[in-house]
């Protein structure tokens, strides 16, 4: 699924994910290291032609593990312990791009944006084709946790019962568009 395909689907949640994702400037990219195990990294996310890019320095041990096993975890950045601002998680396949046109348009709105040009040819670009988007949000004072994942359309809440469990799932809707609206 394309990013786009998010926000025509489930808008509030693509706009709560644009936000989260791009508001701070950086996120949390998992990749999987040639040793199997992961590696979490910053990158710089930037949405363009209704896509999610992630850019990369050249040669980067990251954009190495991309290129031998696509699969990616892109996490928002968490800069508090009690986590009313939630995580929001897109899982999916990396796609690199090479084609210098490409490149050439992320470097441009990237510079006119962020402040910064990279070079095209000499960066990694990759387009995540979504599997997954989940956000995770937590009410610290009754320890609630709130889940949305899409496209498995499921919104529910979870009970705080101690200071570290939760309860069973129940439903909840918040937002997610009912099939209905479609």
């Amino acid at each position: 699924m394309r990013w786009t395909e998010l926000e025509s689907n489930q808008p509030r949640l693509a706009e709560l994910g644009r936000d989260r994702l791009l508001g701070p400037g950086v996120v949390l990219v998992g990749t999987v290291r040639r040793d199997g195990t992961p590696r979490i990294s910053p990158v710089e996310p930037w949405i363009m032609a209704g896509d999610l890019w992630l850019s990369m320095m050249w040669s980067s041990t990251k954009a190495k593990d991309l290129g031998r096993d696509p699969r990616v975890l892109v996490h928002s950045v968490i800069t508090g312990r009690d986590g009313s601002e939630g995580e929001f998680k897109v899982r999916g396949q990396a796609r690199g791009e090479d084609d210098e046109s490409v490149q050439r348009q992320y470097a441009e709105e990237v510079a006119a944006s962020l402040g910064w040009r990279p070079e095209p040819g000499q960066f990694h670009l990759f387009a995540v084709d979504i599997s997954d988007v989940t956000f995770v949000r937590y009410v610290e004072a009754s320890g609630d946790q709130f889940v949305t994942r899409w496209p498995a359309g499921r919104e529910f809440v979870r009970r705080g019962t101690g200071a570290t469990t939760v309860g069973e799932p129940e439903p909840y809707q918040d937002l997610l568009r009912p099939t209905t609206e479609r």
